[in-house]
């Protein structure tokens, strides 16, 4: 069943940014759009489990820091190879300052 749990606080992430966010032994990536809406996928590439908050964020695309394969963070959908298999992406809300992401 799925939860909410508390990441961070909406401070933490500027727009067009990403951080990472660990949560029971999984690693989660929590980008910021430019329109400023919080978005949240798996933390790792596809590819070869490198970490996407390394990476860098251009509109709503997040490229690996890799390969430099590239994904629509809003969609998961991996957009340039090498990775073929698209992001898991989780809902985010926004509450009293603070984003929630429900895995």
């Amino acid at each position: 069943m799925a939860q909410w749990v508390e990441a961070c606080s909406t401070e933490a992430i500027e727009q067009e940014e990403v951080i990472r966010f660990d949560f029971g032994g999984r690693t989660f990536a929590i980008f910021r759009s430019p329109e400023d809406e919080y978005f949240c996928t798996d933390g790792l590439c596809t590819h070869e489990k490198v970490h996407l908050a390394d990476g860098l964020v251009m509109d709503n695309t997040i490229e690996c820091p890799k390969h430099d394969g590239v994904f629509d963070y809003k969609t998961g959908e991996a957009l340039r190879m090498p990775p073929c298999v698209d992001l898991k992406t989780y809902q985010a809300k926004i509450e009293d300052g603070r984003v929630w992401i429900e895995i």
